[in-house]
């Protein structure tokens, strides 16, 4: 008889420890932390503003998302964002392959210098097998990948002179981000690259401790750089930078399947909203975002295809140097990939 009442103790222990244990699992936090580099005044942060927004009204309130743009969570160092990402203290971010790039090494693919060279081979390496092959890599390192997104092409400013070919950039102090490849391009060129987050870059610009600094030109104007002596803008394209939508493994294994689905499907609408408004102004014909920077006084350059054929000569190097570090076999597809796009 005590056998048979222990046994049944024992069932119904079990069975409640399963019960909280699936309660464990599918409890929903009140609020979900989402890193973010740039506010909602820049094409990047009103991505993660509709994501969020669209992920609230799809799940009808189960899951909220509070936006910490500046990545306030980690105390603005851009560079620790994946980390951060594993470890659980940030729950969503839409992040730069940039910033990852010390993490997860393959990422550094979208920053070898002149990769790509329009809006159409960015989107055959996002949106094709390199795409879904950068999507394994960041899973398998601990983070779960939902979308691509864009920061768009980092355009070139500066307080001295236009820049026409490399030797303009000669001795030039260029502020550049926190990557090793960065490091060596301007260094190819000529320049005195200068490592500092964006925060830190502002202020250093407008007291002139560094002449220029290379970005899209959503996050010059969003900026108004042209305030901080950023008088000249050379449009090289010489990088593009693609924002990954990811979610933190822990947080997303807690969601039902039903809300890992809507939360996903947010991330792809929400991504192609934001690529949309990160390329305005410049996919058109008569490129009016371009008009609007003269219309501030700033000078701005267009290279002739010789003039960029010789800083893709001169950053060649740096690009056979990297292509080893990357995967020489995932740089193929990459070239592949683009050499077969649709233009």
């Amino acid at each position: 008889m005590k056998v048979r009442k222990f046994l049944a103790l024992a069932v119904a222990t079990a069975a409640l420890l399963a019960t909280t244990g699936s309660i464990a699992q599918t409890a929903y936090k009140p609020e979900y932390k989402m890193s973010l580099v740039l506010g909602t005044a820049f094409p990047w942060g009103k991505g993660g503003e509709i994501w969020a927004n669209m992920v609230r009204e799809r799940t009808q309130g189960r899951i909220n998302i509070k936006l910490y743009p500046g990545v306030s969570l980690i105390q603005g160092d851009q560079t620790r964002e994946f980390s951060a990402l594993r470890q659980g203290v940030i729950d969503l971010a839409i992040g730069s392959t940039i910033n990852w790039s010390p993490q997860v090494k393959e990422l550094n693919l979208f920053s070898l210098p002149f990769l790509m060279p329009d809006y159409a081979a960015i989107d055959a390496l996002t949106q094709g097998q390199v795409g879904k092959d950068i999507f394994k890599i960041i899973d398998k390192a601990g983070v779960q990948p939902l979308a691509f997104g864009e920061n768009g092409y980092r355009e070139i400013s500066n307080s001295k002179r236009a820049i026409h070919s490399p030797a303009d950039l000669k001795g030039m102090k260029i502020r550049v981000v926190g990557s090793p490849l960065f490091q060596d391009t301007f260094t190819a060129l000529g320049a005195n690259p200068t490592q500092m987050s964006w925060a830190d870059a502002q202020p250093a610009l407008a007291t002139g401790a560094v002449d220029g600094q290379e970005n899209p030109i959503s996050i010059y104007t969003a900026a108004k750089l042209h305030n901080v002596a950023q008088k000249y803008v050379t449009m090289w394209g010489y990088v593009a930078d693609p924002l990954v939508f990811v979610v933190n493994k822990d947080i997303w294994a807690s969601w039902t399947e039903a809300d890992r689905a809507i939360v996903k499907q947010a991330a792809l609408d929400a991504a192609r909203d934001q690529i949309a408004i990160s390329r305005k102004g410049l996919v058109e014909a008569d490129q009016p975002l371009l008009k609007d920077l003269a219309a501030l006084g700033t000078t701005v350059t267009k290279l002739t295809p010789e003039e960029r054929a010789a800083f893709v000569a001169a950053t060649r190097p740096v690009f056979d140097k990297w292509k080893k570090t990357i995967g020489a076999d995932l740089v193929a597809t990459a070239e592949k990939s683009i050499a077969a796009r649709k233009k």
